[in-house]
């Protein structure tokens, strides 16, 4: 028996036994809050902000100097959310193992914000965005974790549905500080900081955090620690098809939202039938489908509670994702597009709510949780990596809009085959 397997033999239960007492409401609008503030520093800079930025800095070379930041910044997150998410587990406070993250993970990306807001050229502003995505999601992998710690299984549809809603209003609310900034970024970055602090402030005074004793933390090895990043598909399948199908949902996901601005000029000609300007239009399906995706991830979150069961639900959010991808490719008029981001906001707010919930019913071990939903978290990150490069042949080479959509539909579909083969989970 090793080390690690005697000691979490022994874990006390308060920190790591499946928890049985459903959280309050006043836990879970902290957890909310985390999420909305966490979000609003993402997409605030990444929606905007960070563009405006590019364009001074040098504006004959704003598209390589946005691709640059970004593309850093997202290398970094798919490291730092499995990796902070490992420190977690295996922190010892009296505040407890994610408490102290949320709040070392929120100064830390508050501060490299205000650091953005005067930076003085392109080098500087890679490293600072380098640091949000490395604070910012840190704080994300602790309060993710902070699910399965807290909320016992029959609530975690209900809790994971509300997570879920606080990510899209912080989306949303990123979308607002850039609009009410008025190409003022450094006025935005500095928002964009307020919203990363105020927004963990109600969890870090009230977030109940069992504290997991230093005597039962197993003796740190570095090879130990780098290894357990690989989590055996043979010995954990059913964490292994959790993890290919959120990644194929969320790859249909952004194939579908990636070029829909280019689509609404060069597809929809939206301007010249609808006299509307394509970004205009963006900011309207935007919009649509962010309501639609709160409205439903709380629902269906409730609804899978109350049902019991999680894989149906991420069936049919899978189909009417597919459906939406169809739709916007074979209407390619604006009535079509304002269907497709409905329907599709309908299927990945389901989505997002079930998936998360059932995520937390894989894991391997209560001990890592952090860690294994870090790892379960790249799911998210990898596709926004890879998304670009698998969607430009298609609308370059491979038949154009229409192929990139029907190829969208069939990867999400794929998603729906796979969830067939958890067992563990109904």
């Amino acid at each position: 028996m090793t080390a690690e397997a005697s000691h979490q033999e022994h874990v006390p239960e308060s920190a790591l036994a499946e928890p049985v007492q459903r959280v309050g409401p006043l836990w879970i609008t902290g957890l909310v809050l985390v999420n909305v503030g966490i979000n609003a520093a993402f997409f605030g800079p990444i929606q905007v902000l960070i563009a405006q930025q590019a364009q001074a800095f040098d504006a004959s070379q704003k598209e390589a100097i946005l691709a640059l930041v970004t593309g850093a910044g997202a290398a970094v997150a798919l490291i730092a959310n499995p990796l902070f998410g490992a420190f977690s587990d295996r922190t010892w406070s009296r505040f407890g193992r994610r408490r102290p993250w949320v709040l070392i993970g929120a100064l830390v990306g508050a501060v490299a914000l205000l650091g953005l807001a005067v930076a003085p050229n392109v080098a500087v502003a890679t490293t600072l965005w380098c640091f949000v995505q490395l604070g910012a999601n840190g704080a994300y992998a602790a309060i993710t974790a902070a699910i399965p710690d807290r909320a016992p299984v029959e609530q975690r549809g209900t809790v994971g549905g509300l997570a879920s809603m606080g990510v899209t209003t912080g989306i949303l609310l990123g979308a607002v500080i850039g609009a009410v900034v008025s190409g003022n970024f450094a006025l935005g970055y500095v928002v964009c900081a307020a919203a990363l602090v105020l927004g963990v402030m109600l969890y870090l005074a009230k977030g109940a955090d069992d504290p997991l004793p230093r005597a039962w933390i197993p003796p740190f090895s570095l090879g130990r620690f780098l290894a357990s990043f690989w989590v055996s598909p043979r010995r954990y399948p059913d964490f292994a098809w959790a993890w290919i199908t959120r990644f194929l949902v969320n790859l249909g996901n952004h194939m579908v939202i990636l070029y829909l601005l280019f689509f609404l000029a060069d597809a929809v000609h939206l301007k010249e039938t609808q006299g509307i300007e394509p970004a205009t239009g963006f900011l309207i399906l935007t919009g649509l489908y962010a309501i639609f995706t709160i409205a439903t991830s709380v629902l269906a979150g409730k609804l899978s509670d109350r049902m019991g069961k999680r894989k149906p639900l991420v069936i049919l959010s899978s189909i009417i994702i597919a459906i939406a991808s169809l739709t916007i490719g074979f209407f390619p008029v604006w009535p079509g597009a304002i269907a497709g981001a409905i329907i599709l906001g309908v299927g990945f707010g389901t989505y997002l709510a079930v998936d998360l919930a059932l995520n937390t019913q894989v894991l391997p071990q209560a001990a890592a949780r952090g860690k294994d939903l870090g790892v379960i978290n790249i799911a998210n990150s990898l596709p926004q990596v890879l998304a670009p490069a698998i969607a430009y042949p298609f609308v370059v080479f491979w038949g154009g809009y229409i192929s990139l959509y029907v190829a969208a539909a069939v990867i999400g579909l794929l998603g729906a085959v796979f969830v067939t083969r958890i067992r563990s989970v109904s």
